[in-house]
């Protein structure tokens, strides 16, 4: 009768072996997975709209029009960085290419020496903040981003930071609270509407103040001095 001896030694060496080829195995199966998605995302992009191909397209450049139509975001301009500033020149732009437009996609277009943060107010777009107090002494400012609309052709980054005067609105009519400070004001009902609920509240049960309370809040509100509580302005 044979006997066979079994070495703990080399079994264990056989048991790592085949668990090290497993996630090989497994790695390679994960690269494979890897490449084929991105394969079929490369030739995804190939079949979607042109919309689609790119996320970071600007909405002005999604639809088809003529390309001399084009605005800024859409075109790549050799403008001249040594303009004289104020002064107009003309530059050669070229549609870019994940634009899809009708026409000569080089043309010509004229425009006026100076940054992109250095148009008038009306030429950019600015996001408005409502987180300061409208009614502050001295005047607040915020710092928020600003976009410089896509007709206008400018120098620099179309994109640029901005210091705007704290100016926004709630909503709050100046009339309206007027109308309420003199015929409710008694009721506190010009606070309650201004979002002054704890002095609408005294009012209410004080009856006005006797009276002097409601004639002191007409006075205020027709003086624009008493506005809304959350620091906006009047429309």
């Amino acid at each position: 009768m044979n006997v066979v001896r079994i070495n703990s030694r080399n079994v264990f060496y056989i048991i790592l072996s085949l668990l090290l080829s497993t996630v090989r195995e497994a790695q390679m199966g994960g690269m494979v997975d890897y490449v084929a998605h991105e394969r079929g995302k490369r030739n995804l992009n190939l079949t979607l709209p042109y919309s689609q191909k790119k996320e970071d397209t600007p909405a002005d450049c999604v639809l088809e029009k003529q390309c001399s139509e084009l605005g800024g975001d859409c075109l790549k301009c050799d403008t001249n960085l040594q303009c004289v500033y104020g002064d107009t020149y003309t530059a050669n732009c070229t549609v870019l290419d994940q634009v899809e437009c009708i026409g000569e996609r080089t043309f010509e277009k004229k425009y006026i020496c100076r940054y992109c943060y250095q148009t008038e107010h009306w030429e950019h777009r600015c996001h408005q903040k409502a987180t300061c107090s409208s009614v502050a002494s001295p005047q607040q400012h915020y710092r928020t981003n600003c976009t410089v609309n896509s007709e206008i052709l400018c120098l620099g980054r179309r994109k640029f930071l901005k210091n705007l005067p704290c100016n926004w609105t709630g909503g709050y009519r100046w009339s309206t609270a007027l109308i309420l400070s003199v015929t409710l004001g008694g009721f506190g009902a010009d606070r309650f509407y201004l979002g002054h609920w704890q002095e609408g509240t005294g009012k209410l049960f004080s009856f006005g103040g006797l009276g002097v309370w409601t004639l002191i809040d007409v006075i205020l509100i027709s003086m624009r001095y008493l506005g809304p509580a959350d620091g906006s302005l009047y429309i």
